[in-house]
């Protein structure tokens, strides 16, 4: 049974929440539905076969996720949330979805909740029968205050029909990270984590042998960047291979490339990062959602260096989850050049780390799941 679904998505941070968007309509384009792609955070340039809409952008500066930015770092005008609302509205009475589905919210994005409001209440309106749907990565960043807490069981209760986790339970539970209620409880849905397909082998890449150092699309990896070369310089033995993701500024990129001694190679990130990786000896990265996947797929030796700045939680209880499976070491850059330099010469010593025991086939639990939420419908 073939379907109009409208994801709405924004990424203020980095671009994990746009790739996991992204995945989700490619995999329900791929099984036959009619799929749109709203998009509120800053253009990624991709090409899609499904329909993507590129709202008015918004963007955040580090973790102060209560100021939003235009795309040239000012203030975003209350012009443009109006504008980006009534796209979302215009969309959804265009549309008439018989599935919506909002990234992240409500458990996030409540800074932009008017919006997220007013396309669930534009589709109610214009397809009294439609799907509500919440899409989830594995680990959420709690709020303090219990009436959030209530506001976001709240809204479950009464809005959604169902809240898609696209991870794997026995690994990292919903209520590892948010005290799940039982209004949510019963709407949870696991899909299994939304992985790219594993690199093919083919062409020996250009990082064999060596320790790869990464940290996803945003700046917010600049000091493990920093500290890592200070060690590339106290393992002048090994080679180093840094890839910067575009979130990262110019002009930061180019003193990392000046400061760089002779066995430290930096460059951009790849597209072929998964290849790369696959053929490192040692991957050094924080612990986002999509890195995480890459490492699970490559099944490298790794050292994670989880970002948790701002309060910011999500990638502790990752990289601590992936540790207690055997699947990766976590280190902090508190500890100091020489902690980590140690820590790269055991890690290297060591075995490769064995399969992981993760359900990585996302993109299909996520299509069967609607499948059958769509069968229950009708």
């Amino acid at each position: 049974m073939s379907a109009r679904i409208l994801i709405a998505v924004t990424h203020l941070l980095g671009i994990g929440h746009l790739v996991r968007a992204r995945q989700l309509a490619q995999a329900l384009a791929a099984a036959g539905h009619d799929v749109t792609l709203a998009s509120g955070g800053m253009p990624d340039g991709k090409a899609a076969d499904y329909c993507f809409v590129q709202l008015p952008p918004v963007r955040t500066q580090g973790t102060d996720f209560r100021n939003l930015l235009d795309e040239n770092g000012k203030a975003a005008t209350p012009e443009r949330l109006v504008a980006r609302r009534e796209r979302l509205v215009a969309l959804a009475r265009e549309l008439s979805p018989d599935i919506v589905v909002t990234e992240h919210f409500p458990f996030g994005r409540r800074q932009l909740a008017g919006e997220f409001l007013a396309l669930i209440e534009a589709v109610k309106t214009a397809k009294p029968g439609v799907l509500v749907l919440a899409s989830l990565r594995d680990v959420l960043v709690a709020p303090l205050r219990s009436d959030r807490l209530a506001e976001t069981a709240e809204r479950i209760a009464t809005l959604f029909d169902a809240v898609l986790v696209h991870g794997d339970p026995h690994v990292l539970p919903l209520e590892a990270s948010w005290p799940v209620t039982p209004e949510i409880t019963g709407k949870l849905i696991y899909t299994g984590y939304l992985a790219e397909p594993p690199a093919v082998p083919g062409t020996p890449v250009d990082s064999s042998g060596t320790i790869l150092v990464s940290g996803g699309g945003s700046a917010a990896a600049l000091p493990l960047f920093e500290a890592a070369l200070t060690v590339a310089r106290l393992l002048p033995q090994q080679s180093f291979h840094f890839l910067i993701g575009r979130g990262v500024a110019e002009a930061d990129f180019a003193a990392l490339r000046q400061s760089a001694p002779a066995n430290a190679r930096v460059e951009r990130a790849r597209p072929d990062f998964p290849a790369l990786l696959a053929a490192c000896a040692l991957s050094i990265s924080q612990a986002g959602y999509n890195t995480a996947l890459d490492l699970l797929q490559a099944a490298r030796p790794a050292l994670l260096v989880p970002f948790d700045a701002g309060n910011e939680t999500e990638q502790a209880l990752r990289a601590a989850a992936l540790e207690r499976a055997g699947l990766a070491r976590v280190v902090r850059l508190a500890d100091g050049p020489q902690a980590l330099a140690a820590t790269i010469d055991e890690a290297l010593a060591q075995d490769v780390p064995p399969a992981a025991k993760v359900d990585l086939d996302g993109a299909n639990g996520t299509v069967a799941a609607i499948a059958k939420l769509l069968a229950g419908r009708a």
